[in-house]
């Protein structure tokens, strides 16, 4: 006989790790957490300055998606989703955004009922564990530290001088509801450690008897017998096998695993379904549509001397960061190496920042991103946080081991073209202020001649990345093209709830963690009202 209990949770990330613990909470009920990947017991996932380890390391698997005829790349393109016990919030820059309330609003407006930014907010806040603010928009005594950098670069100060010296006000506080501005970034650690989804809300629960983790098990199929969800099948330590789920089963694999999985269940556009020879359980044509990204663009100076935290990556500068670290819980290894950052317009018509900006003291952190002669370097990131692009995941054959086809189409919407490059042009502006012109030897990319919006266009055109954000894939609504209920319920099967960035209707402007933790405060609630 199968073994069973109550809930399955799919995915070990942001979202998947909250609904665990939470559903946990209740004495006999039994909870069973599925993740890929395996434990985050890595040293780099927890110490903040780690990041470029993490950023690039063993913790990834990377997805290929199809690049557009103008998007024609020399080499395959991959986007790095993370597979480890926390997911995301284990190995990514822990900068902790909400987005804006018209995010919210626009959600509600789409059909996610429920969904509204005084509907979020309260779970927002009953996440946060924040050191510096404690009001309307920020809380304290939540499981996920929410920190301000004990240590900021002086090249990051720098930079948002120069920011203030292009027009741009500062901004103490991204996640006012006012995003407009230049300012530090808040991150998700405490202490001086990153706080995960799994630091701050499995570690706490692992000792409860009715919660199991499981990790290095790949969930393969959702089992549905007679219109409900009953289980799943995973592979673990090679052999296949079955887990049955007495109230609910919980897919939260993320944006590109999520639809994946549910299309392999027999889940989504029933004639794609057929395609591969799939049994179709319920025909519904909005899995793996709606695929959003935020797109971004790398601008990398190098530098005329030691200015940035490059420096650390000599053998002694790194010895002394290390023992103050081991010592203090402080210095360079502290930080997230991204501290500063700012948002503004791409397109003025906007009511509110459609650019990102993000100020990363040094050169060749993240996968993609090169290092620069000399060795000493910044890069300027920028990203359109509100893309009109859509793209799809689809399946690329019925073997559940193989990968699917991620189609983005990044710009295939011109709006989103010409904000990236009114970015880069504003970006490139900044930098050649006084406040940061002292410390620039050269622009390395895009080369230093470039100046017209064309060249630019064509360079952002040429060389944009993913950010790693996708969502939307399993969008949440009560028309034909939705996917999941308001209350997260998959349309035509019983039983089955997705739970993570795939229902957002639109993505959010700006790093979307916090918001897949909010989303698993949310979920939680529902499930348990449910019950």
């Amino acid at each position: 006989m199968a073994e069973s209990v109550d809930y399955i949770v799919i995915g070990g990330g942001s979202t998947g790790c909250v609904i665990a613990s939470r559903l946990s909470e209740t004495a006999g009920c039994t909870v069973a957490l599925l993740e890929e990947g395996p434990r985050d017991r890595s040293p780099y996932i927890h110490i903040p300055g780690a990041y470029y380890k993490t950023a690039q390391g063993p913790l990834l698997k990377r997805f290929p998606w199809e690049p557009t005829d103008a998007q024609a790349r020399s080499e395959q393109p991959t986007m790095v989703q993370a597979s480890v016990l926390g997911g995301g919030s284990s190995v990514n820059a822990m900068i902790y955004i909400r987005g804006v309330p018209s995010d919210y609003d626009q959600w509600e407006a789409l059909g996610a009922t429920g969904w509204g930014y005084s509907d979020v907010l309260p779970y927002f806040l009953k996440a946060e564990d924040n050191n510096r603010f404690r009001n309307a928009a920020h809380a304290t005594g939540g499981p996920l530290g929410v920190s301000d950098i004990d240590q900021i670069h002086p090249l990051t100060r720098a930079w948002l001088r120069a920011c203030q010296q292009a027009g741009l006000p500062y901004n103490p506080d991204f996640n006012s509801g006012d995003q407009a501005g230049c300012g530090l970034y808040q991150i998700t650690a405490r202490d001086g450690r990153r706080s995960s989804a799994a630091t701050a809300y499995l570690k706490p629960a692992r000792r409860r008897p009715n919660l199991s983790v499981r990790t290095r098990a790949r969930v393969i199929r959702i089992l549905v017998e007679k219109g409900r969800a009953t289980g799943v099948e995973y592979v673990s330590g090679g052999a296949v096998r079955v887990l049955k789920a007495r109230r609910e089963v919980i897919l939260s694999a993320g944006a590109i695993n999520s639809p994946r999985l549910l299309m392999l269940s027999g889940i989504g556009p029933a004639a794609h379904l057929a395609e591969h020879g799939i049994r179709t359980l319920a025909d519904l044509p909005g899995v793996g549509q709606n695929l959003q990204d935020h797109i971004e663009i790398s601008l990398i100076y190098q530098l005329n001397g030691p200015h940035s935290y490059d420096k650390y990556k000599k053998p002694h500068w790194k010895a002394l960061a290390g023992l103050n670290y081991l010592m203090f819980g402080s210095g360079p290894a502290a930080s997230n190496l991204i501290e500063g950052g700012a948002f503004w317009w791409g397109n003025k018509a906007e009511p509110v920042p459609d650019v990102q900006f993000f100020l990363v003291a040094g050169a060749g952190i993240e996968e993609g991103v090169d290092a620069v002669p000399g060795g000493n370097g910044c890069t300027v990131n920028l990203g359109q946080i509100r893309p009109r692009s859509r793209g799809e995941v689809l399946l690329a054959s019925a073997d559940p081991g193989a990968f699917p086809r991620v189609r983005p189409r990044y710009f295939s919407d011109p709006y989103d073209l010409e904000a990236v490059t009114e970015g880069c042009l504003f970006a490139a502006e900044i930098m050649d202020q006084p406040e940061m012109r002292r410390f620039v030897a050269s622009r390395q990319v895009p080369e230093s001649g470039m100046r017209s919006r064309e060249d630019f266009r064509r360079f952002c055109r040429e060389q944009a990345h993913a950010a790693l954000h996708p969502a939307g894939t399993c969008r949440a609504g009560g028309d034909d093209g939705s996917v999941v209920d308001p209350q997260l319920r998959v349309h035509g099967i019983e039983g089955l709830r997705v739970a993570d960035a795939s229902v957002m209707p639109t993505l959010i402007s700006g790093n979307p963690n916090a918001v897949c933790i909010m989303i698993g405060e949310k979920a939680s609630e529902m499930i348990r009202a449910a019950a």
